[in-house]
């Protein structure tokens, strides 16, 4: 199998593109490197550097090998900045992304696992969250994503492509190899981390009066390594003839806020650098997902569930690369 890996030099995508690697198939990793980084490329992977909205570079991308299917990753993701420049992912989440079904289109490639997020539903509805949870964005990023997903059922529907849309909740962890380094970082695990190994201002905990246990927003985190297992899971069910549709992936547990920090205290031994901070707009207080469908559909068995191990892996990976990548 060729996948052609979209976004595969980021976070996710590097360690997405280590697991096809590992399985024995090919990885094509198409990436503009704009977050993403150079060295975590796997160093069996080929990348072609390139924007999706250069086609001729694409089109290189989908002729360096037959192409069978594509993982596309590749989008902006931070909240804040989509409600203060919503025009722009707008173009980054939807308008590349059609130009991407387009080339795989005029390509013959059929197959295709999106990179989606929790953010399609609606913050207030009953825990934990399913396929059949009532969506409503509460930010410009959630609406680009659910509208990309639309965009595939009716393009799916038309009997262009079949799809899985992985909704994703809080990714954490790293793999041996691949972690987390973000030039703006905004992920709660790697800013703990960091704060605890004195790389960092202490970390500012968003609101302390939620309808909680402790007071903290509560989030449901999934290791990354898991989430790229279902994406070679996904890949499969595709090539089977299986049918498309969205899926959730999470591990089906909620941990606050400050058992986050003190989870973090525990791995690094030393007490983690916080600061209380007011409630940010539109954060709900707790976000937990029902993953039965994945399970079911694609055989999926998260291997790190306790939250304790998956900040291990991001302390470990941080501590043999304290600056990141090297590029």
């Amino acid at each position: 199998m060729n996948a052609l890996v979209v976004g595969g030099a980021g976070y996710i995508g590097s360690i997405v593109t280590e697991e096809i690697v590992r399985g024995r198939d090919s990885a094509i990793v198409f990436d503009d490197l704009s977050t993403g980084h150079k060295d975590a490329v796997h160093p069996l992977a080929l990348l072609v550097k390139g924007r999706i909205s250069d086609r001729a570079r694409l089109d290189e991308a989908f002729t360096t090998k037959t192409i069978d299917c594509v993982i596309h990753l590749a989008a902006k993701s931070l909240v804040a900045e989509s409600v203060a420049h919503p025009d722009l992912y707008r173009k980054a989440n939807v308008d590349e992304g059609v130009h991407l079904l387009d080339a795989m289109r005029d390509h013959g490639v059929r197959d295709l696992v999106f990179s989606s997020t929790a953010a399609v539903y609606d913050g207030a509805a009953p825990m934990p969250l399913r396929e059949s949870s009532p969506l409503n964005p509460g930010n410009p990023y959630g609406e680009t994503k659910l509208t990309f997903e639309r965009i595939l059922a009716e393009r799916a529907g038309r009997g262009e492509l079949r799809y899985i849309a992985l909704r994703y909740f809080n990714a954490a962890g790293a793999s041996i190899d691949h972690g987390e380094d973000h030039r703006n970082e905004t992920h709660l695990i790697p800013l703990l981390v960091d704060a605890a190994r004195g790389a960092r201002p202490p970390v500012p905990v968003y609101g302390s009066d939620y309808p909680t246990p402790d007071g903290t927003a509560v989030r449901d985190y999934v290791h990354v390594v898991d989430l790229a297992d279902a994406h070679v899971r996904a890949i499969r069910h595709l090539a089977d003839g299986g049918e498309s549709g969205a899926m959730n992936l999470g591990a089906e547990r909620g941990i606050s806020v400050r058992e986050a920090v003190a989870a973090v205290g525990e791995v690094a031994g030393r007490e983690v650098p916080t600061v209380a901070a007011p409630r940010r707009a539109g954060d709900p207080p707790t976000l937990i997902a029902s993953s039965e469908a994945a399970r079911r559909v694609l055989g999926w068995n998260p291997q790190y569930g306790d939250i304790r191990l998956i900040i291990e892996t991001a302390w470990e990976w941080r501590q043999r690369h304290p600056e990141g990548y090297k590029e």
